[in-house]
């Protein structure tokens, strides 16, 4: 080891005498700054590429099948998942409304109340976390439309709710229909 540290010690000094500390740190900082800009550079990104449909790169469009259920249940715009964060189960192997195989949904979930544009109802949405294996890592969805802070947890999106499975490991999320909500004007 003796060589090793007579080594450093050398280079060591060689650097020290052949450079100033002003020259040492103006070369520190112009690295920095070119190590900062490089993602800023233009860069052919084929995975960042949307596709045509919703967004999400590999993931093919869906439709629920019925006409007072609108939308795509695999894009993060589909009117059920306006409180939804995590990962859509539609695009995990699972549904809007069921857990991929391998998982288990947990009975825990926080709410939301989200207008369906086919008929302007407003629903309660129930979003359970499917758990049990890893995160799936497809079509991240992250809408805070009627969140609220930590306080209210069950109408709070950002709480691991896999407590009631076996498994505490969350995979995705569901958006299920519950019931109609109640009107407003009637509690007046």
């Amino acid at each position: 080891m003796t060589w090793l540290d007579k080594l450093t010690e050398k280079s060591s000094r060689s650097l020290a005498q052949q450079t100033s500390r002003r020259s040492l740190l103006t070369r520190l900082g112009s690295l920095m700054v070119v190590g900062a800009s490089m993602p800023l550079l233009p860069v052919s990104r084929a995975s960042a590429a949307p596709s045509a449909s919703n967004g999400y790169p590999g993931v093919a469009p869906q439709t629920t099948g019925n006409a007072g259920d609108p939308g795509d249940p695999s894009s993060c715009d589909y009117w059920r998942y306006c409180a939804i964060d995590g990962f859509l189960c539609s695009c995990c192997g699972g549904t809007q409304n069921s857990c991929p195989p391998g998982t288990e949904m947990s009975p825990i979930t926080w709410i939301g109340t989200c207008q369906n544009p086919a008929d302007g109802v407003h629903y309660i949405i129930s979003y359970n976390d499917c758990c049990g294996k890893t995160s799936c890592g497809r079509c991240m969805c992250n809408r805070n439309e009627n969140d609220t802070p930590i306080y209210r947890a069950q109408t709070n999106n950002d709480t691991n709710w896999c407590l009631g499975t076996e498994s505490n490991v969350y995979t995705c999320s569901t958006a299920v229909i519950l019931g109609v909500a109640m009107d407003q004007g009637a509690n007046k």
